[in-house]
């Protein structure tokens, strides 16, 4: 009687285990509650599994915990599970979220720093994104300077002066990293594509230092309207620096008014004497005037070869070159005197 009554216990008990192991694999192996176009699903830094199944209980994505704490023991994936945004698309079963949040498939955005825009600007832009964590608010730009140069463990070519040190381009970044990581990226981008080009430079340049070519690119940069003409800009700065002619460049007198500068250069602000004054001061700028990019650095590197030593914009985004002061003065004349109606420019090298 005994035997029989534990046989009909153990049965049952083996009968009643199956019905609960059936419904557990049915349970994990059925779609979660993800709307079709699928949802983004974020795990923060020290989130435990409990913390994040109950979540998803609270947000009707499972139905039940249980099943899933228990698929979690089984697997063994809770030490896995990774920090960042998730991308979960429709008919997902729970292994395959789990699968997902293992993996290193973090939703990635991004973010873009401009040519010509100065390190203030690019580093508004960052600190503006709030998909980014942001340390650094309080401290200067040459502070945040020395620590991207420490970080990088570079000397940037012995600048001392943080402007034109990042490089524009578009950095992709997983919600939460930080703003001072992009930068970082951004400042080593720059090292990296300023040495490879300073490698190979012309010969005969009227600059000696990889930092001098970055910044007369960034006047480049600045001035060029048409890319096709970068080479052309160039290579009237670069004689004009073998010739001991100063560059009178307006980007540089901007630059050097600060906020001051409201839209237009006045006789008065040509007159005055800055350290980026080009009218006034004879060679190159202390620093680089804005951020470059590559084809800018390229064209610092590589000047056009030519007699032109003039240019003035034409209002239509590119200019007339021009090798004598009297044929520069005649384009001054046609296109400065006399603009069109959509006329448009850069900026213009006079006399």
């Amino acid at each position: 009687m005994i035997k029989r009554i534990f046989t009909l216990l153990t049965v049952t008990a083996v009968f009643i285990s199956a019905v609960l192991y059936g419904g557990y694999r049915w349970t994990i192996e059925q779609p979660l509650n993800i709307p079709e176009a699928g949802r983004s699903l974020e795990i923060e830094r020290g989130a435990s599994v409990n913390s994040i199944l109950n979540k998803l209980e609270s947000e009707g994505v499972i139905q039940s915990v249980w099943p899933a704490k228990v698929y979690v023991r089984q697997s063994d994936v809770a030490k896995s599970i990774k920090v960042g945004e998730f991308f979960v698309p429709a008919g997902t079963t729970l292994p395959e979220l789990f699968a997902i949040l293992i993996s290193n498939q973090q939703i990635k955005h991004k973010i873009t720093l401009v040519e010509g825009t100065t390190f203030s600007e690019a580093r508004a832009t960052v600190a503006l994104n709030t998909l980014l964590s942001h340390k650094n608010e309080s401290i200067s730009d040459l502070e945040l300077f020395e620590k991207l140069k420490a970080a990088a463990k570079t000397d940037a070519f012995g600048a001392k002066h943080p402007e034109g040190m990042l490089y524009p381009d578009t950095y992709y970044f997983h919600k939460g990293d930080s703003g001072f990581s992009v930068l970082l990226r951004s400042h080593e981008r720059l090292i990296e594509v300023l040495r490879k080009e300073w490698e190979g430079k012309a010969e005969g340049l009227p600059f000696s230092t990889p930092l001098e070519a970055l910044t007369l690119a960034s006047i480049v940069e600045k001035e060029t309207g048409k890319p096709s003409e970068r080479g052309e800009i160039a290579g009237v700065f670069a004689r004009r620096l073998t010739k001991g002619m100063r560059l009178q460049t307006d980007p540089t007198v901007i630059y050097g008014l600060g906020e001051r500068y409201v839209g237009n250069i006045t006789r008065a602000h040509l007159k005055e004497k800055t350290a980026y004054n080009t009218y006034r001061i004879n060679g190159l700028p202390p620093t680089p005037i804005a951020l470059v990019g590559k084809e800018a650095i390229h064209a610092a590197l590589h000047p056009k070869d030519g007699k032109t030593l003039y240019f003035v914009a034409k209002g239509d985004g590119s200019h007339q070159f021009s090798e004598t002061i009297s044929q520069h003065n005649q384009a001054v004349r046609k296109y400065q005197l006399k603009r069109r109606d959509d006329y448009r420019s850069r900026h213009q090298v006079p006399n």
